[in-house]
């Protein structure tokens, strides 16, 4: 009985400590955030890894559309900090193709993020965005309930004809 209530605690500590860390690296994005939003528009791509790394990028882009500046958040954990992007510095926004020299050396997850970026940024300059929100964790695991129970009664009904 002592073992589940040390278990429980080291759980409950585990979870107290992601809990600080996530609200921390909520306040840093903010920070970056409005530190690049001082100097012009901004324009997010982000990549959900599942079990890769997430990658976050943000472009901070003048009236023409040229970087001003630019950082990535990448990692795992809830330790990842933004770092800088100096090679995208006074490049086109719209310039950031798949093919461009600089995306190219980029990791697979990263060209993704550059690319979502891009592309968020010209949907909002042709007026065409909408924030698409994924469903959540619950309703996806009860979107895959219902699909399997219907499954289940459709072939308990041909079992019975």
């Amino acid at each position: 009985m002592n073992a589940i209530y040390v278990l429980g605690a080291l759980v409950l500590g585990a979870y107290i400590l992601q809990v600080i860390f996530g609200l921390k690296q909520i306040k840093h994005f903010n920070a970056v955030y409005q530190m690049l939003r001082r100097q012009g528009k901004v324009a997010i791509g982000r990549y959900a890894g599942k079990i890769k790394a997430g990658t976050i990028v943000m472009f901070a882009v003048d009236e023409e559309g040229i970087i001003i500046e630019a950082v990535k958040m990448q990692g795992v954990t809830v330790m990842a900090k933004f770092k800088r992007m100096p090679r995208y510095l006074h490049l086109a926004i719209e310039s950031l193709t798949p093919d461009h020299e600089v995306v190219k050396q980029e990791n697979k997850l990263m060209r993704r993020t550059i690319a979502n970026a891009r592309e968020i940024y010209l949907r909002v300059q042709a007026g065409d965005y909408r924030e698409e929100t994924p469903p959540s964790p619950f309703a996806s695991l009860a979107l895959h309930i219902k699909i399997w129970m219907n499954r289940v009664q459709t072939t308990l009904k041909r079992g019975v004809e």
